[in-house]
């Protein structure tokens, strides 16, 4: 874990300067393709998912060491003839992951977070899930365990494979001619992103775009048929921690709701979307079916409350980056503790983002705590030893937020009324 978060230190800088041309291009083109809130709520999930993975939560169903172990039926040497196949192996596996997510009821509430942003830029392609707590992904590399591909071949290839599918999630790339028979382009990935019924559950490839033609998946991008962004089913929220488990949630109620003792066993594998007759017509979800013409989530939102959103996103940022740097010195049970005030701190400032009333709440315990771990160790997880006053920037940090949230739940300028905020 502590090579993937020397990985992560180098490769969110990189990402952060390329989401920060796209920005800087689109304002100098009169073309913006972020707003504020979904940019900030694009990127805050992202935080939640490497600090997930980096602290290794989670129960991996089965190794790929193991199925190497047990199942390989020949040992081939680490030639650049392997490197290939491996990767054709990885990317292979990865589309019939992908696939799954879009047609099984359970396994798109692990997706779903990376669809629900109602805008299509480099930002949402950080919308990554921290609910697939189980890894079953290995299963899928059966065949490369059975001829033998070496674990480190696959370790190496796995990152590479998942930072290539960052730089298509965007709209200022047009068609890319003869190598849209080749790989993914930005072109097919807004046609996967868009709900426009002639674009759903398209273009499930992630890096080579053979599969989705071999499999009767590929749709091109129609001159005539404008791309919408989102989900059927609108998140309504730019809380990434409530996004993750609304589909599961929406599933165990059905299942507790439905009265047919099958179909509260069934609802789990059955394609995405569908639920039991009787719930469905007594309990019955909002659809999206008018796609040009839905409204799209929006809060109000001064620029001061886009500021702070911002302020409290790069903080957090530089909080990871330091966790990172440091990860080695802070301990596992520091990792967690360390992991959790972010996980807390973005679920806090993005319900403020969300105008909720309770945010202010966490607001302020999380400020306290902060403080409280300061003042009793007199440093903030070792960072005193690289910056002499840096506990004291963090207690300030601390106190910023306890005056945000008290300031935007019950002072700020767009707050018309208490009750309104509070509801």
């Amino acid at each position: 874990m502590e090579t993937y978060a020397t990985a992560l230190l180098y490769a969110i800088p990189f990402f952060i300067l390329l989401l920060a041309f796209e920005i800087g291009y689109g304002y100098l083109v009169k073309n913006q393709k972020h707003k504020v809130m979904d940019t900030v709520s694009s990127i805050s999930s992202g935080f939640t998912n490497i600090v997930k993975d980096s602290l290794g939560l989670g129960f991996v169903l089965v190794s790929y060491p193991y199925l190497l172990e047990h199942l390989a039926l020949m040992e081939i040497k680490a030639t650049w003839l392997v490197w290939v196949v491996a990767f054709i192996v990885i990317d292979f596996a990865g589309y019939w992951n992908h696939r799954l997510s879009h047609k099984v009821n359970i396994f798109w509430n692990q997706h779903v977070i990376h669809h629900s942003s109602e805008e299509f830029n480099l930002a949402c392609a950080l919308r990554q899930s921290i609910s697939n707590l189980i890894g079953y992904f290995p299963l899928l590399l059966i065949p490369a365990a059975l001829v033998g591909v070496p674990y480190k071949v696959i370790a190496i290839l796995g990152p590479i494979h998942l930072f290539g599918q960052f730089w298509y999630h965007t709209q200022h790339i047009g068609k890319m001619g003869w190598l849209e028979y080749v790989i993914v382009t930005p072109s097919q990935h807004r046609v996967h992103h868009a709900i426009n019924p002639e674009y759903i559950d398209k273009n499930l490839g992630q890096i080579l775009s053979i599969w989705d033609r071999l499999f009767g998946t590929f749709q091109k991008e129609l001159p005539n048929v404008p791309p919408q962004y989102g989900v059927l089913k609108p998140a309504a929220t730019w809380n990434p921690v409530l996004i993750n488990f609304q589909h599961i949630w929406r599933l165990m109620q059905d299942a507790w709701r439905t009265r047919n003792i099958a179909d509260k066993i069934r609802i789990w594998f059955m394609p995405t979307g569908w639920r039991p007759a009787d719930v469905l017509e007594k309990y019955p979800i909002t659809i999206v079916e008018d796609v040009y013409g839905f409204k799209r989530y929006q809060t109000p939102a001064t620029n001061a409350l886009k500021g702070y959103a911002i302020f409290q996103m790069l903080f957090s940022l530089l909080l990871l980056l330091f966790m990172f740097y440091n990860y080695g010195e802070i301990g596992f049970l520091g990792l967690l503790l360390f992991g959790a005030f972010i996980f807390i701190g973005i679920y806090g400032y993005t319900s403020i983002m969300d105008r909720s009333g309770f945010a202010v709440w966490i607001e302020v315990s999380r400020g306290l705590a902060g403080l409280f771990m300061i003042g009793y160790y007199g440093d903030w997880f070792g960072v005193n030893a690289y910056l002499s006053f840096g506990s004291l920037v963090v207690a300030f940090y601390f106190l910023i937020t306890i005056a945000g949230g008290i300031y935007f739940t019950y002072l700020a300028e767009d707050v018309t009324t208490r009750s309104e905020i509070l509801r």
